[in-house]
């Protein structure tokens, strides 16, 4: 294999323009294995024999970049670049932590991690381990016995890379693996967060998954999953509530090709394919709406499938079973959102993505819900799934149809799923297309205007007087602000004859 140098070249020739004579740079890692396969990056790594903090200065004053000191102990730094496309491009630069390069490349995680290119010498691929090897064979292999057990991380690295690259994890590896998981409990929960959620904007997250339980990590980095094994449900399920949540990841993982990446018409059969028709529509808006990160080192598309893994976290424990065998889990998502939330803490998550994954679950009943009446939602149904689930609302779609695709290991083309992707096709287009009119009509009346009209106190009050009227627009009975005072005013009448008949009472 030869690499090819040709992305990023500009930035690199820069780069070497900067190094001074007594400084030997290296393009080390990701990059170098990703140059192999002929795929992007998306950042570049450098080791540097001399000063590596020194040097991102100057590239970063040169190409008018953003500059960090990461570990000055380490001597590693990171500089930021704008691409054209808008994109960021990451530079990160280190201090070689041996000797030589060898012995620093020795240190590093797996075999195909572990390759260089000397700037000065593009052309030699500096290889001490045999990573290009392992890479052409499809094996991911550990550069030494302690690649794991010194840090524990590595462990869901493997996975994600065996997954994302198609790799064999070679036996001693696999191993080691296993031995290293009980020790991810001395990882912190930031460097534990960053690789999972890698892992769930990855490829075959529900095998990755499966893989993390079966070597025993699983359970140090989500341990409330394990509870969900054995937990049988009712007919139409066919699974108990852990190989269900798997599936889950798998109808979403397809959906969200079809649905959000590009469309590849030989991927969808009838069931999918009907989704594609009635929603394929939004594709644009659904991209958009995922590449709107709640923050900016991780997706929402990792985020819905974080959430995808606890939709259910709640059933074993809500779990009931009537005369007759009739078996229950009442109010489950939303005893599951707290949980949910109560993980993402633990993870370090920001609060916007905190909020947004516990909504996601314990909102993932309303589309069944709304198929269960057997009716299209009515434009109040349609207002209140959006008032109350906001932009959650649209990965609660799709994890809607990727539940209802879940409960059996063949899906059936039937009314259900027809109900199913017609009401999402309904929630999606007042969203989208009629947000003014369904989902947040313009305020009519000011909560100011209500306490100076009608003497109104400040107080929750008004915002159930305000969000009554809103709810009424969106119904279409109101469309004036004539119309909204003749509401407002019957609507204060009627509290104070309630709040004069119960001080009477009492």
């Amino acid at each position: 294999m030869q690499p090819d140098l040709r992305a990023d070249t500009d930035v690199i020739e820069q780069i070497l323009g900067l190094t001074r004579p007594d400084e030997e740079v290296y393009l080390v890692g990701g990059p170098v294995r990703d140059r192999l396969l002929n795929r992007a990056a998306h950042d570049l790594d450098f080791a540097v024999r001399g000063n590596a903090v020194r040097l991102a200065r100057r590239v970063a004053n040169r190409l008018g970049g953003a500059f960090y000191v990461l570990d000055a102990g380490h001597d590693t730094a990171r500089v930021l670049l704008n691409r054209a496309d808008g994109g960021r491009l990451i530079l990160d630069f280190a201090g070689l932590r041996s000797e030589d390069l060898s012995g620093d490349l020795l240190g590093r995680d797996f075999t195909v991690n572990a390759m260089a290119l000397s700037l000065r010498d593009p052309d030699s691929l500096i290889d001490p381990l045999g990573g290009a090897a392992d890479l052409r064979d499809g094996v991911l292999r550990a550069c030494t016995e302690t690649s794991l057990s010194g840090d524990p991380v590595r462990v869901l690295r493997a996975v994600r890379m065996a997954m994302t690259f198609q790799l064999h994890i070679e036996p001693q590896t696999l191993r080691w693996m296993k031995e290293a998981a009980d020790q991810l409990g001395r990882v912190s929960a930031e460097r534990k967060r960053d690789e999972l959620f890698r892992l769930l904007g990855g490829h075959k997250v529900a095998a990755a998954v499966r893989m993390l339980d079966q070597i025993g990590a699983l359970q140090q980095v989500l341990p409330e999953l394990d509870a969900l094994k054995g937990v049988t449900q009712p007919p139409p399920h066919e699974y108990d509530v852990w190989e269900h949540t798997l599936q889950v990841l798998n109808a979403l993982e397809k959906l969200f090709g079809l649905l959000v990446g590009e469309y590849h018409h030989e991927a969808a059969d009838l069931i999918y394919g009907t989704a594609v028709m009635r929603i394929g529509r939004y594709r644009q808006q659904l991209a958009a709406h995922f590449d709107q990160p709640l923050h900016p080192e991780r997706t929402v598309r990792s985020l819905l499938f974080f959430s995808a893994l606890y939709h259910d976290i709640a059933k074993p424990d809500t779990r009931s079973v009537e005369e007759g065998g009739r078996i229950r889990f009442l109010r489950h998502e939303r005893e599951g959102g707290p949980v949910t939330a109560d993980r993402a803490r633990q993870l370090a998550l920001s609060r916007a993505e905190v909020e947004r994954a516990q909504t996601t679950v314990s909102q993932h009943m309303r589309v069944h819900h709304l198929v269960q009446t057997g009716k299209p939602p009515t434009r109040r149904a349609l207002y209140r799934f959006w008032r109350t689930a906001g932009p959650a609302g649209v990965e609660v779609c799709l994890l809607s149809l990727a539940d209802t695709l879940a409960k059996s290991a063949v899906p059936t083309y039937d009314q259900t799923w027809q109900d199913e992707v017609e009401v999402v096709r309904s929630l999606l287009e007042a969203w989208y297309e009629r947000k003014e009119e369904l989902v947040a009509p313009p305020r009519l009346i000011s909560g100011t205007e209500l306490q100076q009209r009608l003497g109104m106190s400040p107080g929750p009050n008004i915002g159930r007087l305000l969000d009554a009227i809103r709810e009424k627009q969106a119904e279409g009975m109101i469309s004036t602000a004539d119309e909204a005072w003749r509401y407002a005013e019957k609507w204060a009448r009627s509290q104070s004859a309630n709040h004069g008949g119960q001080q009477n009472e009492s």
